[in-house]
């Protein structure tokens, strides 16, 4: 198992001095999807990360997610054209590892609320040394070492 327990808390500030945080699937979805409540805020997140006033990472597992669900609704060009985008905007696409999987179990026996998706995100911000995700779901409220932001709140990461 990892030496980075969840309960950790690391820097949240990249090396250029910006806030480095995890996008969840749930933001990139939101931003090129319908509209409803959450678009505009997930838009402007991601506005942010391109603009560099956030440095925003994401993981494989992440764009295998946008891959499936675009694929499923819209048919396989939309998805890989999402992806694509999704990659490309971001600081970093972080891989999953099989330590990465491990550790989401681990995450999976300790908070059995959480579904393995977020516990492999979990697993790779922690590998990451990453405490900050920008999520819509609520479930990662409470987590000790994680804090989660609504991309509502995007404005309070970045000054």
């Amino acid at each position: 198992m990892r030496n980075c327990p969840l309960g950790t808390s690391w820097s949240a500030r990249s090396k250029r001095g910006v806030a480095r945080v995890f996008l969840d699937t749930n933001v990139f979805l939101y931003a090129v999807g319908a509209e409803g409540p959450h678009r505009q805020s997930c838009r402007d997140v991601l506005v942010a990360v391109g603009e560099g006033r956030i440095e925003g990472l994401t993981s494989s597992e992440v764009l295998q997610e946008i891959l499936h669900v675009r694929s499923r609704r819209l048919g396989q060009p939309d998805a890989m054209a999402a992806v694509q985008a999704a990659a490309a905007l971001v600081a970093d696409v972080l891989p999953v590892s099989r330590a990465d999987v491990l550790f989401a179990c681990d995450v999976l026996d300790r908070h059995p609320r959480l579904n393995a998706r977020d516990a492999i995100h979990l697993a790779v911000m922690a590998g990451a040394e990453l405490d900050t995700i920008v999520s819509v779901d609520t479930h990662f409220d409470g987590l000790v070492g994680v804090r989660r932001l609504d991309p509502s709140q995007v404005q309070s990461v970045h000054r």
